[in-house]
């Protein structure tokens, strides 16, 4: 079947998660990725479980985090130090749509990977950059890692409720939205190459992603001078919008903006019609007025029966708008991931049978095929050089002999 980006080539010059997960994505769209992974070692994403085992729990099994951000690739190792080896990536462009890199600031245009460069080689070539903090300013040059940007985007300052310290956000949230940024950048950059056959650059950052990620709040403050507030659970202004947790430890989230229009039938379903005209709660503005009083009654109803008797209640006492507030380990199992394909299965060729995040989102005709391996360290080397680049096997054990690759 017909994949949006067949015929795409990339050359994936990226580490950890950022890059990484912006050429997957692309990957996914039946794009052929080649990554440049350094001669020796490779992509430190390769050993990160040893790094993330004190955020599971663990640091032996198979390598998620690589496995994750690097589907669908081919792995071809250079020492991109020596002329030889930059004479290859030289090649590679030629025959090229696409190059992605995430390094910081300089460190292409020392190794002569740089747009400037490349684009002498490739007119058309669509050059893309993800970095901390943008292209230009004082602090462009800056390293920078998920933590930094959830730190300097303020999402740290917007989670959670109010007073608490600024709160982290675990699973790399800054470089998966830099990463989807980015990949949604060389697909416009793409389609502008189609339509006025120009190459370009392409920049994407984590700040300017989180920022995106955040834009009504960050509207609210440019516009009106204010932002969000953070809102206390126990006391939240709207108690139809609010979480709750059930007598079997697990959650429950409403969200009825309308709250007028359910509060009836709300206090009707939950058993406590007492309250419906009760002076404190009979309008919606006495109702945030008194939220600290009415909180801890809904509090107590709900803690009162598990969370399927409530969602049971609920589904046959109104039309109300509300759903279960998952875990992690939930959503593996949620049947609307499931029939969705947010997570498929699969059978991997090392690891056997297991699940994966899917694509997501849908194209009836031309849909996306998130079932690929990530590439054993340089798997793909000799093939690319021979069967792509025409070197014979005696420039191959040449550059073996050399270390260049």
């Amino acid at each position: 079947m017909a994949m949006p980006l067949d015929g795409v080539r990339i050359i994936d010059w990226t580490i950890f998660q950022q890059g990484p997960v912006a050429t997957m994505m692309l990957g996914d769209l039946g794009a052929e990725v080649i990554k440049l992974e350094e001669r020796v070692g490779g992509d430190p994403g390769r050993g990160v479980m040893s790094i993330a085992g004190a955020m599971i729990g663990t640091s032996e099994g198979h390598n998620f985090y690589f496995e994750a951000n690097n589907r669908h690739k081919q792995s071809l190792t250079l020492d991109l130090k020596k002329p030889e080896a930059r004479q290859i990536v030289y090649k590679l462009v030629e025959k090229s749509d696409v190059f992605v890199q995430n390094f910081r600031q300089g460190v292409a245009g020392r190794l002569g990977l740089d747009y400037k460069t490349l684009s002498e080689y490739n007119p058309k070539l669509i050059y893309a950059s993800a970095t901390g903090y943008g292209p230009f300013g004082p602090d462009s040059a800056e390293p920078s890692f998920d933590y930094m940007g959830l730190a300097r985007s303020g999402i740290m300052n917007a989670a959670g409720e109010p007073n608490m310290p600024p709160l982290n956000i675990t699973g790399g949230i800054a470089d998966q939205m830099g990463a989807i940024m980015l990949a949604y950048a060389v697909l416009a950059a793409l389609m502008a190459r189609d339509k006025y056959g120009i190459g370009q650059e392409v920049d994407t950052s984590h700040l300017g992603s989180m920022t995106a990620l955040q834009g009504l709040n960050v509207a609210c403050q440019t516009i009106l001078n204010a932002e969000f507030k953070r809102m206390p659970r126990a006391a939240a202004p709207s108690a139809l919008w609010n979480h709750y947790q059930c007598g079997d430890g697990k959650w429950i989230c409403l969200a009825m903006a309308q709250q007028d229009r359910y509060w009836t039938d709300f206090c009707n379903a939950l058993g406590i019609s007492e309250i419906v005209n009760d002076p404190r709660f009979d309008t919606m503005a006495r109702r945030a007025e008194n939220a600290a009083e009415l909180v801890p009654i809904i509090d107590k109803v709900f803690a009162s029966k598990p969370r399927d008797h409530w969602m049971k209640v609920l589904k046959e006492g109104g039309d109300f708008i509300y759903t279960v507030v998952n875990s992690i380990a939930d959503l593996p199992s949620d049947p609307q991931m499931i029939e969705n394909d947010y997570v498929v299965d699969y059978d991997h060729p090392t690891w056997g049978q297991t699940q994966i995040v899917g694509v997501p989102f849908r194209l009836s005709k031309t849909p996306g095929n998130p079932k690929a391996p990530a590439p054993e360290f340089g798997q793909h080397t000799e093939t690319i050089l021979t069967e792509l680049l025409g070197y014979s096997w005696e420039d191959v054990a040449k550059f073996r002999d050399s270390e260049v690759i």
